[in-house]
């Protein structure tokens, strides 16, 4: 059987409208129509009307995506949608595969990874209101996602959905999002809270985690995007904190999220992530999603309402054991959801695979690219020089919109990377390809297709040899690798299970490097890897997962349309072991208790304490052209305690092409009473500049980016003392420091 979403039940309400009439006629209706009336006022008008019944029965998915209205009363269902980098195609009624639908193909955004490596609040505002509204078009009203799992260590499986290591540039980052996909009259759901930061064990591993930890690394993000953002629901994640399930968590959804943060949405259970109906009922939950992944020991006639949130719930609400009380809160957080979605008759219509869609994600994913390295100037390519270039690697031709998990996109087109490079090249340049190894052949999941055949009859040794004769014979090579969304890669439910490239392409690598200097190494990916040979090649570019433009933006890159800007959002170490998790013993896959040994002490937070080097140190990026950096200075170099400190800086392109630089500004506390990092991230900018333009560089320095959480008393403290001010490149390449202090 196949449920498609119909116009019935909207329209339902639209006729209830009219014949009801709204305020500004003068008519009398029911309030809960009248779209001037205050959303509180029409949330209590609704709730008043509806029957037990009805009240349990919006509180539980009615088919994979959707959840129940109130015909009777007009009020419409709820249709989600998989998200955040593409809308999700249709699926059949209570199956995870396509239901083959002809118009429900999409563009294809960027991964998070990569919206973050932008360090571009606009990219992100670009994002959201461009998804938003392929969203809109297709009728959803819940868009599953942003996520803001922090990177914690290099083998998540799903770190490429999520936007780093670092918890203000994570924050600063997803407001945007949140706000212009929600201009649309859609909401976000802003997933997993909180603590998921990893896939193996997912459903089983107890995440433990000191409290200064969860509100300095954990928590951030996603409290910026509930009070900053205004997100409309967030989603529980599939582990435990504290011995309890997160979709079903006392401490984190009833004491954090709902009574610390102040959030009136809805909170919406992972698919499957639902265990238990007194704590569903008791500790949070609002709307319970999943199919045959809910717990349910046997099948009954309509699965949706065995939910631990349908029958089971009604029996104790008729009972007196559930309170009516709490029933109420979560129909309210739901009818407000619904009003601010299904329900709103002033959202835009949105669009569906517009050319400016796909200019976005063009111009968002050439933005994200991070040149990690450029020695001797071997990018960009002068195609005036290069007759002849050699583009190897099966990532050079494998779709990657297709699988990884919930993230999987039908989409309407994918531009590879190979395909990029020759509409590039155009006539200037003879482009050749070699496939160098062979990795993962499939090309469908859930039912969607790329209709690419990847068979391969050649040896692994023949393979490089047929590379590395091309590359020898050609003028420049570009080696496109890495990895791909195959288990125990960049994929949901799967963690990877190692730091180094699959498929033995460090061996191609290493062979291309001998036979041609002119080497440039592409890595595809979510995540960082190891690069054994990275002193052999000049060239490396981190491309991330690019969507359906990831070809042309990349040829962009490589050719010099457009200079790199990118900075990484996570280190990259050099081995597994300079990872804090991974140094402590802290990551067992097979662990159903994760004790966060490292603490606060996540990513660059943890080489600068231990002093370890890492291959590319987080925010790194280079350019085409270089910058340099005037003294940092401060309005004031003593501030007592709650007033701002204003820095500033001047910054130079001396080099020949205009470019953009990322300034980064990190605070070390100099005089703290507990263990701080060294340095924390606390401000950045993106600053344009021309061939010879300098710019000062202002950020404001609050109180709050002063304070270390305090677990004994629950607050946030400033203390006095003295305080640097850090201004660089990157977390390691600091150009400039000031000091200032607090009194």
């Amino acid at each position: 059987m196949i449920m498609k979403k119909t116009l019935l039940v909207p329209l339902a309400g639209a006729v209830l409208l009219a014949s009801c009439g709204q305020a500004g006629n003068g008519n009398a209706g029911p309030v809960y129509l009248d779209v001037d009336r205050p959303l509180e006022e029409r949330v209590e008008d609704a709730l008043s009307r509806m029957t037990l019944e009805e009240k349990v029965r919006v509180l539980h998915a009615q088919s994979k995506f959707s959840s129940a209205g109130v015909p009777r009363l007009g009020i419409p269902e709820l249709w989600c949608t998989d998200g955040p980098h593409g809308i999700r195609p249709e699926v059949l009624w209570d199956e995870w595969d396509q239901a083959g639908w002809t118009n429900d193909s999409c563009v294809a955004f960027p991964a998070l990874t990569c919206l973050a490596a932008t360090w571009n609040e606009e990219m992100s505002a670009l994002y959201g209101k461009s998804i938003g509204e392929e969203a809109r078009y297709r009728e959803k009203d819940v868009l599953l996602g942003p996520g803001v799992n922090i990177y914690r260590t290099p083998l998540n499986g799903r770190n490429f959905e999520y936007m780093g290591e670092d918890p203000y540039l994570a924050s600063k980052m997803v407001v945007p999002y949140v706000q212009q996909v929600q201009e649309n009259g859609v909401a976000v759901c802003v997933k997993h809270f909180a603590v998921n930061n990893q896939e193996a064990k997912r459903h089983e591993y107890d995440a433990v985690v000191d409290d200064r930890t969860l509100h300095e690394i954990y928590l951030p993000a996603f409290k910026a995007a509930v009070q900053e953002g205004g997100a409309w629901s967030v989603m529980g994640a599939y582990n435990l904190y504290r011995g309890q399930h997160l979709c079903h968590n006392e401490y984190m959804l009833n004491g954090i999220l709902k009574q610390d943060w102040g959030f009136d949405g809805a909170v919406i259970s992972d698919w499957g992530g639902t265990h238990d109906t007194a704590e569903s009922i008791s500790n949070g939950l609002d709307l319970e999603f999943g199919t045959w992944t809910n717990g349910l020991r046997g099948e009954t006639s309509n699965t949706y309402d065995a939910y631990y949130l349908a029958d089971p719930y009604l029996a104790r609400l008729r009972s007196g054991e559930a309170s009516m009380e709490v029933l109420d809160d979560k129909v309210r957080r739901v009818l407000r959801l619904i009003f601010r979605t299904a329900m709103n008759t002033r959202k835009p219509f949105g669009s569906l695979c517009s050319p400016e869609h796909y200019d976005a994600a063009r111009r968002i994913a050439g933005e994200g690219i991070v040149l990690l390295k450029n020695d001797g100037g071997v990018l960009p390519l002068d195609l005036s020089s290069s007759c002849r270039i050699a583009v190897i690697g099966e990532n050079a031709i494998k779709m990657m919109t297709v699988g990884g998990g919930s993230s999987s996109l039908k989409v309407q087109h994918e531009c590879t990377p190979l395909e990029g490079i020759i509409a590039a090249a155009g006539d200037k340049a003879e482009i050749v390809y070699e496939r160098g190894y062979v990795g993962d052949v499939s090309g469908d999941y859930n039912g969607v297709v790329t209709g690419q055949d990847l068979s391969e009859s050649r040896s692994e040794s023949q393979l490089t040899a047929d590379a590395v004769a091309l590359a020898a014979s050609s003028d420049a090579v570009i080696f496109v690798g890495g990895l791909n969304k195959s288990a125990h890669q960049d994929c949901e439910d799967s963690d990877r299970l190692g730091l180094e490239l699959p498929y033995a392409q460090d061996k191609v690598i290493s062979a291309l490097a001998k036979v041609n200097p002119n080497l440039v190494v592409v890595i595809i990916s979510g995540n960082a890897v190891a690069m054994p040979w990275a002193d052999e090649v000049n060239g490396i570019v981190e491309a991330w997962f690019g969507g359906s433009e990831a070809g042309n933006a990349l040829a962009d890159v490589l050719f010099g349309k457009v200079n790199p800007s990118g900075k990484l959002p996570f280190t990259f170490p050099g081995k597994l072991e300079d990872n804090g998790a991974h140094a402590l013993g802290a990551y067992d896959p097979d662990a159903v208790r994760v004790e966060y040994k490292e603490g606060i002490y996540v990513g660059y937070r943890w080489a600068d304490k231990m002093q370890v080097k890492p291959l590319f140190a987080f925010g790194h990026g280079l350019s085409y052209t270089d910058f340099s950096y005037g003294g940092a200075k401060c309005s004031k170099s003593v501030v007592r305690s709650g007033a701002d400190v204003q820095v500033s800086v001047d910054v130079t392109n001396i080099g020949q092409v205009a470019g953009k630089e990322v300034v980064q500004l990190y605070i070390g506390d100099d005089e703290s009473s507990v263990e701080r990092p060294v340095r924390e991230l606390k401000g950045f900018r993106k600053v344009a500049l021309e061939p010879g333009e300098t710019r000062t560089v202002n950020f404001t320095v609050t109180p709050d980016m002063l304070k270390f959480y305090d677990p004994a008393s629950g607050c946030w403290v400033l203390e006095k003392g003295s305080f640097t001010v850090y201004i660089g490149s990157s977390s390691t390449d600091i150009r400039t420091t000031a000091r200032f202090e607090v009194r």
